[in-house]
């Protein structure tokens, strides 16, 4: 799908369409209708003039220009902290970081400025940046390109956390962070680009609802971002063994739709959370808590056990969470 010859008015596009599409097209779509409705949205970061690694911005610099998608020097706490000024000059970034662990370059301008100058300023600046961080195992990537850091900017206040699972959500939900006014650590995940799937233009999110993939009244399985998809494979063997679960995609770790987890895990009794970050002080461990403290049910928690994530395919699976383990801890749950 070629952006560029795609702008609203050429007639060639309607924004109310629904089309199918790759994660990767998706997002550079959501960027592309925010860009067209306001002229303070602004892109920056390594490469995102060629479209970005991922070509999660293809076409756009061909229509805004170099001095609304702009290209950055390899400096990740510079590219963060021009987004941090611009934004609380009145801009609307987008700010590219290529992957999470790269990031970690610039997490004193997220995490220390970002985050807290509402708090520390008393609401006198705001920072409506998006921070695009993709995070998760990239194959045969190994340890410092393959890290699951969701849990990190889930424990910072003033910091919103995103992670869309599926085009349809890397559409709404990268245009419901661009409308936040608050800073976000939007990560997508390094494996989904290529997925393909319909999504509806004129179809909005709210920051804060999940999702429910399937519905069951067996146990609970809550997830977010690849490891839902790696749940759904799950579900679909414990149907064929006669149990339905009831599988919740969080889209969003904070704020997170507790609601929706409180109301599933209460009737059927047992929670399991899986994700692909390593399981020692993941975020699933606050579901877990949370879900057992008010409704008493039964909790599990599958993760990634704590080492780096290994370059050859037999160390690199060890850090995953295969459809076999989310069915088999679903089994020891119920007996």
């Amino acid at each position: 799908m070629d952006l560029t010859l795609q702008q609203p008015g050429t007639g060639r596009f309607a924004f109310n369409e629904v089309k199918e599409m790759s994660y990767a097209q998706a997002a550079a779509m959501a960027v592309l209708r925010e860009m067209e409705v306001d002229s303070r949205v602004v892109v920056l970061g390594e490469d995102v003039g060629r479209g970005g690694i991922f070509g999660q911005y293809k076409g756009l610099q061909q229509q805004y220009g170099a001095e609304r998608v702009i290209d950055t020097p390899i400096s990740e706490a510079a590219i963060m902290g021009a987004g941090v000024g611009m934004a609380l000059a009145g801009l609307r970034p987008v700010v590219e970081m290529r992957v999470v662990d790269f990031a970690l370059c610039g997490m004193d301008e997220l995490v220390n400025q970002a985050a807290k100058n509402r708090f520390m300023f008393g609401g006198q600046g705001r920072v409506p940046l998006v921070a695009r961080m993709p995070g998760g195992i990239w194959d045969a990537s190994a340890a410092q390109h393959s890290q699951s850091l969701e849990a990190w900017f889930a424990h910072m206040p003033g910091l919103v956390v995103v992670c869309p699972s599926t085009p349809q959500d890397n559409f709404s939900l990268l245009r419901a962070a661009m409308h936040c006014g608050d800073p976000v650590a939007y990560i997508e995940h390094k494996t989904l680009w290529g997925l393909r799937g319909e999504v509806d233009a004129g179809h909005t999110a709210k920051l804060g609802e999940g999702r429910r993939v399937r519905a069951g009244n067996a146990l609970t399985i809550v997830s977010w971002s690849r490891q839902v998809h790696v749940c759904e494979q799950a579900c679909t063997e414990l149907a064929a063994q006669g149990i339905e679960a009831d599988l919740i995609d969080l889209r969003t770790l904070w704020p997170w739709d507790r609601d929706m987890v409180l109301e599933s895990s209460a009737p059927t009794g047992h929670l399991l959370v899986a994700h692909e970050a390593v399981q020692t002080a993941g975020f699933g461990a606050e579901i877990a808590a949370t879900a057992a403290e008010i409704t008493g049910c039964k909790v599990a928690r599958l993760g990634a056990p704590r080492i780096p994530v290994g370059y050859a395919p037999i160390l690199e699976a060890q850090s995953r969470i295969d459809a076999t383990r989310v069915t088999d801890a679903a089994l020891r749950m119920l007996g």
